[in-house]
């Protein structure tokens, strides 16, 4: 492709909204342009990549026995009825209305629809498992799109859906879906982690999160490099803190803090260690109010939390919630003398002090000395821990490690949830109707070259990994408007590449030799040939890698039988 006929402007311009490194690259070089909010317009050097993701994903999921189809983007309300999702969506649901005034949505997800077609078609065990996907546009209303295709309104994505008599069946295909997406991203060549994850809005048991490492990436996962695990923090154990020492049998003693509020400011104040004194907050819900006690230098897991009480809304009590519930402001609550009506839900961390520092339900004061039994009674003991870097491994002796993250892929064991709700059953051999076990596999075909680009980049721009780039090598002359010899080299090497295969980008454009080679630096294609009249008169070219930018003087007799070498290497 010659680069004066095709549609490609990079900018050197930075926007002003453009917040992360991958929307900032992908917009200067010309891959996507903003429409609206949160929507953007997939140009072509940036659908190439897309292509190339989406082959990638086809080749793996049809080798793993799964079969494409292709669902409606709108979808009627009826069915989102009957899954019960239609308000416990929420906001994020882009509901509309036809001209008979019937309400549909935009569909941010396709649970619903696939199980009304699997319902219609399926009718004994023996039609089971089956496994169907699709790559398709979808809308979610995010209140505050940014980071460019990282957090969309409108987005491309590839979803699955299995369908199995039992939940044996089931498990045995999402090892193979999780499987096929480990393959997807190897073969992209990118750095990925597997993390034990939250369901979300998505419902259903187990899931998986497939992370990009990235310094910039979005969300927090922890890993073991001895065994393996891995989990985003959300979701993270670990095995029980080691409890410090206690004050013994001390009876319990009130003891005036003025002005002590933080954790860190009491456990000063008294010349105790942050880890003798438990901290505790109040949370409000539509479930109620409840209190959760924590050791003093830990965070709650909010959405440990929240799937506890199984909670549609889930935030801190304000300050007048707290002082009409405790008679203390924040900062002084706590578990000794708690009201009964509010349930005291208490982690592990807190439960195995013995003699510790705690809120007094009253203005400016702290128990020291405080006692599990005899002084409080949690209503329940969970894990409500949120795990961190250095924490020990819950599957075996090793330390957990913090990195950042990029979600391109989340894999759930759905169960019977929606099939149930909307009746998808089949007949098992005895003759009986059983509802259809499923599992759902998405993966973010936006969000994921975003995130390549996040993990693959330097100050200049794009590094791609080969088997994403829009184009395998560039080739760039340079005056070859007043230098025949050069434009002919550089044709005649057009051809050759092309003749064997490569997708070359041909930078045949009338700019300085400063120009072309900054717009290659931005758009990153890895394999790049210079052609220069100097270098061409000794009958040699320049030959580099966009990775390591080391530049190789080649024969141009030379030149696509080491292109060939490079790109086989990958």
């Amino acid at each position: 492709m010659r680069w004066s006929r095709y549609y490609l402007y990079t900018t050197r311009e930075v926007p002003a909204d453009a917040e992360v490194v991958s929307h900032r690259l992908m917009l200067r070089a010309g891959m996507i342009k903003k429409l609206a909010a949160g929507i953007y317009t997939t140009l072509p050097f940036g659908w190439r990549s897309f292509r190339k993701l989406m082959d990638i994903v086809r080749r793996e999921l049809d080798g793993a026995g799964c079969v494409e189809l292709s669902m409606p983007a709108v979808q009627p309300a009826e069915l989102w009825h009957e899954s019960k999702r239609w308000q416990r969506y929420g906001k994020e649901l882009l509901r509309i209305e036809d001209r008979h005034g019937r309400d549909f949505c935009f569909g941010p997800t396709h649970e619903e629809v696939i199980t009304d077609t699997v319902r219609r078609d399926v009718r004994s065990y023996r039609q089971l498992p089956i496994t169907l996907y699709q790559i398709q546009t979808k809308f979610r209303d995010e209140i505050r799109p940014r980071f460019g295709l990282m957090r969309g309104r409108e987005f491309l994505m590839k979803d699955a859906y299995s369908f199995h008599p039992d939940y044996d069946s089931l498990g045995e295909t999402y090892e193979e879906l999780r499987a096929a997406y480990g393959r997807i991203f190897e073969a992209c060549k990118l750095d990925y982690t597997v993390v034990e994850a939250d369901t979300g809005a998505i419902g259903g048991t187990d899931s998986h999160e497939f992370m990009v490492v990235a310094d910039t990436g979005e969300s927090e996962v922890v890993r073991c490099p001895n065994c393996g695990y891995g989990a985003n923090v959300e979701k993270a154990e670990t095995r029980p803190l080691a409890a410090p020492e206690g004050d013994g049998e001390r009876d319990l003693e009130a003891v005036d803090t003025p002005g002590q509020k933080t954790v860190d400011e009491v456990a000063t104040f008294l010349e105790v260690s942050p880890m003798r004194v438990v901290k505790t907050l109040l949370y409000e819900s539509d479930k109620g109010l409840h209190a959760v006690a924590i050791r003093g230098d830990r965070e709650v897991n909010q959405i440990k939390l929240g799937n506890f009480l199984d909670a549609e809304f889930l935030a801190l009590a304000g300050e007048d919630k707290v002082r009409q519930a405790t008679g203390a402001p924040v900062g002084f609550a706590g578990p000794v003398g708690l009201p009964k009506e509010i349930p005291l839900l208490v982690d592990p961390s807190a439960r195995d002090l013995e003699g510790f520092v705690c809120g007094a339900n009253r203005d400016e004061a702290h128990y020291v000395g405080a006692r599990w039994e005899r002084d409080a009674e949690p209503a329940e003991v969970i894990d409500l821990l949120l795990v961190g870097d250095g924490d020990a491994c819950p599957r075996c002796e090793g330390v957990l490690e913090l990195y950042r993250g990029i979600e391109t892929g989340h894999i759930f064991k759905l169960g019977t949830k929606y099939s149930e709700d909307m009746s998808c059953v089949y007949s098992d051999d005895s003759g009986q109707d059983r509802p259809m076990v499923m599992g759902c596999y998405g993966l973010g075909i936006g969000r994921t070259i975003a995130a390549a680009i996040e993990q693959n980049h330097d100050d200049d721009g794009i590094i791609w990994p080969l088997p994403l780039a829009p184009f395998e090598v560039l080739l760039s002359p340079l005056n070859a408007g007043r230098d025949e010899a050069v434009r002919e080299a550089a044709d005649s090497l057009y051809a050759e590449l092309q003749e064997r295969g490569v997708e070359v980008l041909y930078d045949d454009r009338d700019e300085r030799p400063g120009v072309k080679f900054n717009d290659a630096d931005l758009v990153g294609i890895p394999v790049r040939l210079v052609i220069g009249s100097r270098s061409l008169k000794e009958g040699n070219l320049e030959l580099s890698l966009r990775r390591d930018g080391e530049k190789h003087t080649v024969a141009r007799t030379d030149a696509v039988g080491r292109v060939m070498e490079l790109l086989a290497a990958g």
